[in-house]
């Protein structure tokens, strides 16, 4: 946003004294940056002179002059094709300073030269505000031009100007009116009253003209008429204007339309209303539906954009630029005026598709809708007095806005807490009413009322930091914070779990904690409501997450994508969600697994029992061994339904694990999710340790043939309650479907290790005590012993 000192003025005192700098330096103190600061022409060493004699110099192009600058007449070599006895013109100096660099006393062609005639090109003017013959030639001044006077201040352009870097929640601050709020409150400065008077015919626009909102993208628009304009170059004030806060004037009827722009914050668009019809429509595009904007490129829409239309195609592009076959031109007569409010999340999205531009600007961050209606006024006003134009009677109103300023409750006390200073509350309300804020003592608060132009303010937080910035913050010392701090400490075991984890071969990463609403209820059954950002910054990442699963499927598929395929990976963090209207948070553990696992055995493939044994070596080094089980019910449809399972603890289940369901990719991948928080409730006795038993062990290997309904699980529990206290530990170490096998059987192989830490067992009594155990399993599972 650039602001001319001048424009401001308009609204606002500002002391002589001032310096261009010495504002925009005050205006960063309250938390509004600048990039530059300083006059729009930045010459020095300029006069009017005239030109009292011209001679060509022979073999060139050249002329020899001499000018009058009023104290001197100085020689100069000009090459101007325009230059000519009697010109008064812009003269600089030796020493004078333009943008191309110092001007120097020298010898042209064995002429001395004492200075420069020039061109508004060579005062550093931007290109777009050039005529071809303010390019082409030096600039002629008329005859009341005083000789010796400041050109810059005869072209009206003796103005200085910032350019701010704004914040994007200060939409205010696009427009003169908003700064000089700002301003205002700096320097204890009243804002003056804006002109919106004019007169109407006793015609009334509503016989004729009509509007249709088909969307409710569109929370209002207003229409109004005009009528018998005059199509001609604007006033210097107002070009020079337009000029100062970089926008091209065009004729004067287009420059009114920037200029109450620029004031009031809303834009506005003229039609010509003879091309137009008697009708405005506001709808969404059709898919591939074709629009002409003013810059006369075709632009194909999609039905996310806004687009104005009559009663036959569409005419403009809502809330970024009009089209083509309504422009108003050098013969337009009439004029339909249009000011509305349009969803800023849609025009944000056509914007960035299509076309950035100072309405879309604007309307991307929201509007004062007293300001609309402000605007068109103010438009009427400038049309009649510097248009010739008739306002015909009337408006057309569509108005769905709430138009009631905000109250607001303030803590005087909380003010000083937050800011950890002492403010009277007789300085927080005058700060407050320095800022055009009404206030209202209730006992111990404020009731504040904040005016609609003001959209980022919303919450007591919000007024307390308008407080420390008007009061300034360089006069708040810095401090410790005085507060009931209690001893902090570090989650030791959480530290641990990552330490074991990464032992075993996975790596930690860190996601977002905001991610799709779509996907909050992804990977789970269960029941909750999750938490959503009221003003997200965009709609990828707008709600908490309630487990870690989506996070990291979003790591796999980009490392996927960079021809990464072996991914182990595992992240802890907090996840939200809302139950009874209070905020829930949970420490949860997310664990994802594929390709080749590289640890001990290389080049081993991940599969559910990889998976499976992290979960296990975890418990068990969590103290929960012998006190965990996986069991089967009905999975989130994200998992597969055959190679999944619940995590219990003491029976509690505190987690799942399984493959990813090939609905949603090809690929192995393993995941698995553990609540900690619950995980941890369970308490664990200490660690008991024993001896390594110095007697030998004996192993013994068979394999069962049963059906595929049958669980694992079940057949370890079965197998240890036959072997007693010998069995001191069983793995299963294969499970074979195919080829000599029925469809619906399986064969899985068991390695039992049998020991005493008394003595040393016999092969006798082993061999009985392992018939004893594969008849037992046989029997009570139907089971086909395997080779033997």
């Amino acid at each position: 946003m650039k602001l001319s000192r001048k424009f401001v003025s308009d609204y606002i005192d500002l002391d002589e004294s001032l310096s261009i700098v010495d504002i925009a330096e005050d205006m960063t103190s309250v938390g509004n940056e600048y990039d530059s600061a300083d006059s729009l022409i930045p010459c020095t060493g300029l006069v009017v002179g005239k030109v009292l004699e011209c001679d060509n110099i022979p073999d060139t192009h050249l002329h020899c002059c001499k000018v009058d600058i009023g104290n001197e007449v100085l020689d100069i070599v000009c090459g101007a094709p325009n230059v000519r006895k009697g010109l008064k013109v812009i003269v600089a100096k030796v020493g004078a300073h333009l943008p191309g660099g110092e001007i120097k006393k020298g010898m042209i062609r064995g002429y001395e030269s004492n200075g420069m005639l020039c061109s508004i090109k060579e005062l550093g003017l931007d290109h777009k505000f050039l005529r071809p013959c303010d390019i082409e030639g030096i600039h002629e001044f008329n005859d009341d031009a005083v000789i010796g006077s400041n050109p810059v201040e005869l072209l009206g352009l003796d103005d200085e100007v910032i350019d701010f870097e704004l914040t994007s929640n200060r939409g205010d601050l696009l427009s003169i009116m908003g700064m000089a709020y700002e301003l205002g409150a700096i320097y204890q400065k009243r804002v003056k009253d804006m002109d919106v008077s004019y007169s109407s015919n006793d015609e009334n626009i509503s016989n004729e003209f009509n509007i249709d909102i088909q969307t409710d993208n569109c929370s209002m628009f207003l229409a109004k008429k005009v009528k018998n304009v005059t199509i001609k170059e604007s006033p210097d004030f107002i070009k020079n204007r337009l000029i100062a806060s970089g926008i091209r004037p065009i004729n004067n009827v287009v420059d009114i339309s920037n200029y109450v722009m620029l004031e009031t914050g809303q834009p506005l668009h003229y039609y010509d209303a003879d091309r137009l019809g008697n009708k405005l429509v506001v709808r969404m595009a059709h898919d591939g539906e074709k629009l002409t904007t003013l810059d006369n490129v075709e632009r194909v829409l999609s039905n996310e954009d806004i687009v104005i239309a009559n009663d036959s195609v569409s005419v403009g592009l809502a809330g970024v630029m009009g089209g083509l076959s309504t422009e108003v031109e050098v013969d337009t007569n009439n004029i339909i005026i249009e000011a509305a409010i349009f969803d800023s999340i849609k025009i944000r999205k056509t914007s960035k598709k299509i076309l950035r531009s100072e309405a879309s600007n604007r309307f991307e961050k929201g509007l004062d809708p007293k300001r609309t209606y402000m605007a068109i006024e103010r438009s009427c006003h400038l049309l009649e007095k510097y248009a010739d134009a008739t306002i015909v009677g009337g408006m057309i109103t569509y108005d769905k806005t709430n138009k009631e300023d905000k109250v607001i409750l303030l803590r005087t006390d909380k003010v000083n807490k937050v800011l950890g200073k002492v403010i009277l509350e007789k300085e927080q309300i005058n700060i407050l009413r320095r800022l055009g804020f009404s206030t209202k003592k209730k006992g111990k608060v404020i009731e504040v009322t904040v005016p609609t132009r003001r959209l980022d303010i919303h919450i007591e937080e919000d007024l307390v930091e308008e407080i420390g910035r008007i009061y300034g913050i360089d006069r708040i010392e810095g401090k410790l914070p005085v507060l009931g701090v209690v001893a902090g400490s570090y989650h030791h075991t959480v530290r641990d779990i990552k330490h074991k984890l990464a032992d075993l071969g996975l790596n930690e990463t860190c996601s977002y904690t905001l991610i799709p609403r779509g996907e909050v209820h992804t990977f789970t059954k269960d029941n909750f409501e999750e938490v959503t950002l009221d003003y997200p910054m965009s709609e990828d990442r707008n709600t908490l997450r309630y487990h870690l699963l989506y996070s990291l499927k979003e790591i796999y598929l980009y490392n996927k994508a960079h021809n990464q395929i072996d991914i182990s990976i595992f992240e802890i963090g907090k996840c939200f969600y809302k139950e009874k209207d209070q905020y829930k948070e949970e420490l949860k553990l997310g664990i994802l697994m594929t390709g080749d696992y590289y640890i001990d055995i290389p080049n081993k493939k991940c599969d559910f029992y990889t998976i499976k044994g992290i979960i296990e070596e975890l418990l068990y080094f969590l103290g929960y061994n012998g006190r965990y089980s996986f069991e089967v019910d009905e999975f989130p449809e994200e998992f597969h339904p055959y190679q999944s399972a619940y995590i219990n603890v003491s029976g509690k289940r505190v987690g799942i694990l399984g493959k990813v369901h090939p609905n949603i990719t090809k690929e192995d991948v393993y995941m698995a999710s553990l609540d900690l928080d619950k995980l941890l409730s369970i308490k664990t006795g200490k660690m008991k340790y024993k001896e390594y038993n110095k007697y030998p062990s004996i192993k013994k290997d068979f394999a069962i043939i049963v059906d595929n309904d049958i669980i694992s699980e079940e057949l370890i529990k079965s197998i240890k309650k036959s072997g007693g206290k010998l069995l001191t530990d069983i793995q299963i170490f294969d499970i074979y479907k195919g080829k000599g096998i029925d469809d619906d059987k399986m064969s899985i192989a068991f390695s039992l290790t049998f020991s005493d830490n008394t003595r040393t067992l016999t092969d006798e009594e082993i061999n009985v005590l392992f018939d004893k155990i594969i008849q037992d399993v046989v029997l009570k599972y139907h089971a086909v012993l395997r080779d033997k």
